[in-house]
């Protein structure tokens, strides 16, 4: 025959708030001591600290008069802790749909004029060529960095770190010079020919979709100040 199994810890905790409910009435602990196991099976070992759970949790009240301490629950006052209780959690809930219902208007709000269509479609398309072009553009820009002029008129000192300058005769120090006079034409050509290719895109992108230039020049990232290089 099996050993019959003993009352949990939240058994045992239902069992001895049915004692106060039952009898409404105050005890001392060793009178609990004493009902307990004889009318809820309740080992006499535990019911001061299920008692004692109880009292944490606010289920039981407690109160020491003179040298004895006396413990009571009485219905109403669980009643009017689970009232409570729901009117917190219908006030939460209620909080939760109110949150709810704005984010959904929200959702709705910024979803206007942003339906998939055709022309948005088509819209979407042009502006990611846009930005395939433009990064295209920022990298030959960036070589073009390279042409700087302060960079190039000390390119003799870094093509030949090893030699000083008094190692060259005067028709060689004047070639280098003029390589790199030749280098800074080529290179600001290049820029003033990237610059055009960039307003002929601003025009086009105006002239196609009627954006203004100031558009334009922050959704590409184009300084305001960009020119020709005199």
């Amino acid at each position: 025959m099996s050993k019959k199994r003993g009352l949990s810890v939240e058994e045992k905790r239902t069992k001895m708030m049915e004692i106060f409910y039952e009898s409404k009435d105050i005890f001392q602990l060793k009178e609990l001591e004493k009902i307990a196991p004889r009318d809820k099976k309740i080992t006499c070992q535990s019911v001061k600290d299920v008692l004692q759970s109880l009292v944490d949790d606010a289920m039981v009240d407690s109160d020491r008069i003179g040298t004895s301490n006396y413990f009571w629950a009485f219905p109403s006052k669980a009643l009017h802790a689970r009232e409570c209780k729901i009117r917190e959690l219908e006030g939460q809930l209620q909080d939760a749909t109110n949150k709810k219902n704005s984010l959904e208007e929200s959702v709705k709000t910024a979803g206007v004029g942003r339906e998939t269509t055709e022309k948005r479609s088509a819209l979407l398309s042009e502006i990611e060529e846009f930005k395939s072009k433009r990064k295209n553009l920022q990298k030959d820009l960036d070589l073009c960095k390279e042409c700087d002029p302060d960079v190039i008129k000390h390119a003799p000192l870094i093509w030949l770190p090893f030699f000083p300058m008094s190692f060259f005769r005067d028709t060689e120090l004047l070639f280098l010079d003029s390589a790199a006079e030749n280098q800074n034409i080529v290179a600001k050509d290049a820029a003033n020919r990237w610059t055009d290719n960039v307003f002929s895109i601003k025009c086009w992108a105006r002239d196609k979709f009627g954006f203004e230039d100031n558009q334009i020049d922050k959704t590409f990232s184009i300084p305001d100040d960009l020119d020709y290089i005199e």
